[in-house]
This record gives C-alpha cells, sequence and structure tokens, in this order.
C-alpha cells in the first residue's frame, strides 16, 4: 500500500508553493480520461508546446494527446496496429505509442504517479530535498522532467552506456547527472549509487522505479485503460483480447496487463526480456542492447501471479529492424510488401525497446496459435527521436543499409521462430517471484512480511493498492482547492 499519512506543516508548505508557482496537479481519473480536464486548461495548452518545460503539460501526461509538438489537445488513444505484412501473424498486434507524452515516453506517468503522493501529503519537501531517479533511461528522463515541472530539484542516474541523446537533454533538466558503470542490463550498479546517495547525502530522496507502487498503480489505473478503449475502437465482430507482451524492466507497465486481466476473462500477459540476459527465462545474466529494460533482478513491483508467460527476445533483431523501419532501402521493401502510407508515417514512432516488445508480441502470438480474431498489446515506449545515434552507429560498424541487407532482414523479420519462451506454471511463478529475496531482502533491506504478502495475499496486497487511486484522487482534488485560495 502507498503511504498516504499526511505531514500537515509540510502540506502547508508544499500547497503554498504551488500556489505562487500557479502549480495545479492532474488527476488519476483526468489522466485515464482528459474529457475531465479544465477547459481553462485546455485552453492554456494551446499556446504550450508537447515538451515545454510548464507545469501545464502535467495535464498532458496522458496517452490521448495530439500527435502535434504544439498546441495539441486530446482525442483517441496514439497506438499503431501493426499489418501482417510486418508480424507475419494472423493476429491483431497493436502498440500504445509513447511518442506523444512530453519527453517522448510514457514513463513521465510513472514518475509523475510516484511523486504526486509525496508532495499532497506533505513528506516531501521541494526546497530541502532532491528527488533521484533512478533507472536505465526513460524513468529518470521523466522524472527530471516532472520534477522540473513540479519545481523539485532532481538527480538523474543512469548507466554510462545509455545514448548520448538521453545524456544530453537530461543535462538541460536536471540538476545533477550521474553515469554508472554499464549498460542496460547494470541495474545492481544503480541500485548501489542510491545506497550510496542516501547514506551520504541527507537531501536525496529516492525515487526508485523497480520498487514504487505508485508506478505500477499508474500503469493500471491509466494505461490498462487506455488499452481497453483502443481495443473498443478497433474490434470487430468476434474479436477478443489475447493478452499483453510488456517488456519487464521496473515491471511498472505490466500492471497495465493486470487490467486486462481482470477486464478481459482468459487475457495472458507476457513478460519480454533480452535473451542476452535471461533473468525470467533461466535465471540468467549478462549484457545487452535494448535499451530501456534493464534487468539481472525481478522488480519488486511485478506481480507474478499475474504473469503467464516469459519471452526472451534475442538483441540482435531490433537493431536489425530499426534499420529496415528506418533506412530507405527498408522502407521501401516494407512499401512494396503492402505496408499502408499511415504505417509507414508511423514506425518511426516505434524505438528499440519498441520493436523489442513487437518480437515478444509475434512470439506470444504463434506459441498460443491465435488467429484473426485475436488482439495482442503491446508497448512502444519511445521513438527513434531518441536514437538517432544508435543508426549512425550501426551504419559505420555495418556499412550503408541495401536492398540486400533489407530483404535479409525482412525474411527473418517474417519468419520469426517460436525459441526461448517459457510458460509459466504455478511453481515457475513462484520460483520466479522468490528471486526477489535476495535483491530486496538481502541487499536492500525489504520487510519479508511484504515479499510474503504479495504472493500469499496477492489479492488483498495487490487489489488494496489499486483500490487506493479514489483516495489520491481526492486528496489531490483538495491539495488543487487549498493552492487556489
Amino acid at each position: 500500500m502507498i503511504d498516504l499519512k499526511i505531514n500537515e506543516a509540510q502540506r502547508k508548505k508544499n500547497v503554498q508553493r504551488c500556489r505562487e508557482k500557479g502549480i495545479i496537479l492532474p488527476t488519476y481519473a483526468q489522466m485515464r480520461d482528459p474529457s475531465k480536464i479544465p477547459q481553462s486548461v485546455k485552453d492554456e495548452l494551446k499556446s504550450i508546446g508537447l515538451w515545454d518545460v510548464h507545469s501545464r503539460n502535467l495535464f498532458r501526461v496522458n496517452w490521448h494527446n495530439e500527435p502535434m509538438e504544439k498546441g495539441g489537445q486530446f482525442g483517441g488513444v496514439n497506438f499503431i496496429e501493426l499489418p501482417r505484412a510486418i508480424t507475419g501473424t494472423k493476429a491483431r498486434i497493436v502498440g500504445l505509442a509513447g511518442k506523444w507524452f512530453p519527453t517522448g515516453a510514457h514513463k513521465v506517468g510513472a514518475a509523475l504517479s510516484c511523486l504526486l503522493p509525496e508532495l499532497v501529503t506533505g513528506r516531501f519537501d521541494p526546497t530541502s530535498k532532491k528527488a533521484v531517479w533512478p533507472s536505465t533511461g526513460n524513468y529518470c528522463r521523466g522524472g527530471a522532467y516532472i520534477s522540473r515541472l513540479l519545481s523539485c530539484p532532481s538527480v538523474a542516474i543512469l548507466p554510462a552506456g545509455m545514448s548520448k541523446e538521453r545524456f544530453e537533454w537530461l543535462k538541460t533538466m536536471a540538476e545533477e547527472v550521474i553515469a554508472t558503470p554499464g549498460c542496460e542490463s547494470n541495474v545492481k550498479e544503480i541500485f548501489d549509487k542510491c545506497v550510496e546517495l542516501e547514506a551520504t547525502r541527507p537531501d536525496a530522496v529516492i525515487f526508485n522505479q523497480f520498487d514504487q507502487l505508485p508506478n505500477h498503480l499508474w500503469h493500471y489505473a491509466v494505461t490498462g485503460p487506455a488499452m481497453e478503449e483502443v481495443f473498443k475502437k478497433i474490434a470487430k465482430p468476434g474479436d477478443q483480447v489475447a493478452g499483453a507482451v510488456l517488456s519487464s524492466g521496473s515491471a511498472g507497465t505490466l500492471g497495465s496487463g493486470s487490467y486486462l486481466r481482470d477486464t478481459f476473462p482468459g487475457a495472458r500477459v507476457g513478460a519480454a526480456e533480452a535473451l542476452q540476459c535471461p533473468t525470467l527465462v533461466e535465471n540468467g545474466f549478462g549484457d545487452h542492447r535494448i535499451e530501456g529494460i534493464g534487468d539481472k533482478h525481478v522488480p519488486w513491483i511485478h506481480n507474478l501471479r499475474d504473469t503467464d508467460m516469459a519471452i526472451a527476445v534475442d538483441d540482435e533483431l531490433p537493431m536489425r529492424f530499426i534499420r529496415l523501419f528506418n533506412e530507405p532501402a527498408g522502407r521501401k521493401l516494407l512499401q512494396e510488401v503492402g505496408v499502408s502510407a499511415d504505417v509507414m508515417a508511423k514506425l518511426d514512432w516505434i524505438g528499440i525497446s519498441g520493436v523489442g516488445n513487437m518480437i515478444g508480441a509475434i512470439k506470444f502470438a504463434k506459441h498460443y496459435e491465435l488467429g484473426e480474431n485475436d488482439v495482442v498489446f503491446t508497448m512502444f515506449t519511445d521513438s527513434m527521436a531518441m536514437y538517432g545515434s544508435r543508426l549512425s552507429e550501426l551504419t559505420a560498424e555495418r556499412g550503408a543499409y541495401d536492398q540486400r541487407q533489407a530483404d535479409r532482414d525482412y525474411e527473418r523479420l517474417t519468419s520469426i521462430p517460436v525459441d526461448h519462451t517459457l510458460e509459466l506454471t504455478q511453481i515457475d511463478k513462484r520460483r520466479i517471484h522468490n528471486l526477489k529475496y535476495f535483491t530486496w531482502i538481502e541487499q536492500l533491506g525489504k520487510d519479508l512480511s511484504e515479499l510474503r504478502a504479495q504472493w500469499d495475499d496477492y489479492r488483498a496486497y495487490w487489489g488494496g493498492l489499486r483500490a487506493q487511486v479514489g483516495a489520491l484522487d481526492k486528496m489531490i482534488e483538495e491539495f488543487n482547492a487549498d493552492a487556489a485560495r
């Protein structure tokens, strides 16, 4: 459960600070359904850019932003349905697109959800504390941005091996950027830095996405309903939601899979990860290149009770397919095989981890032998705007992308095998859940009774968390009302 006890004195100070700076906080209900956002806020947004450092952009933390860089309002959920010419499956594979969030990735939602309870309860003091955002990429970008909008100083922590675009942008947003050793897989090094900061800096407040329950809550309360909305829009007679495939990462996005399981009987959830670091599939380890999905541990907020399959994705495939989707020779081939102009125009909405998720969804559809009436959801977390340097690096390493290479890559795309997958039995789920002990209990001091409650009393544990949305929205509304006086 999220601690909602109030520090009255600090809450009053936070209210006063928001009053002085004109900050209004969005509710979960508004993030889920932007029609509930006040018209006055919508009018202000007409002159504000999507990435502008303006507190009204807090209300753009939702899936419904109009896909434009400045002045956009709200419409349907942004998504891409990939054609069978790309997926090679009978099933319909649909990905929600994070490109049209501020910062170009949906991780701002998790970050806002983590900071909101601390502000409205008065447990976080933005005048004396710094919000520390550890991640392998987009979450710390989202945290630094949300902190700036809420006038809270921040520290971003991410591996040194991440793309230069991430670091360059973060230097303009966070008060401090810390690069830890390694790449995507080196999550423990991030945790070690957090432990060091907690021990040496009294001003550091760690918002670790891997253990922050509001991360799960945001995706259950906002992302899951967005998937449901898309299904209602695209469903044909007889269609059903077969499930979702989402990268493990912090496990926050898997909360939307739990929503689908609760809403659509029979829906299954697959957790994707890199084959080069098969933590869930083989209790394995290693390094990989799928930016955005840290691993080598099981996140505290991963609800294994709601995970039906673990799927490992070879990190070579996203490297090949981002070239197929974005280089002229690849686009020429895709046009020739019948990919529509509408889908072609959106292929650069899919970043490296999004391509990894797509591959996981294809494996999921093939494993379960899904048919034409089955819809599988996945996540296109960010776009190629974050990875232009990776394309340049691949060209320097492998040479120019020509038609022969596009043909090879397209053949691999349309013939992805069902390998390196594990359909989880009850024993498998419990085994993976128990791996949390070594990271979170032994190393990071979590309470063993809570670990057991996540499994043994899972309905009360996860259900109780999700039931807090109403209480949080009431607290946010009261906070805003006090700040408006």
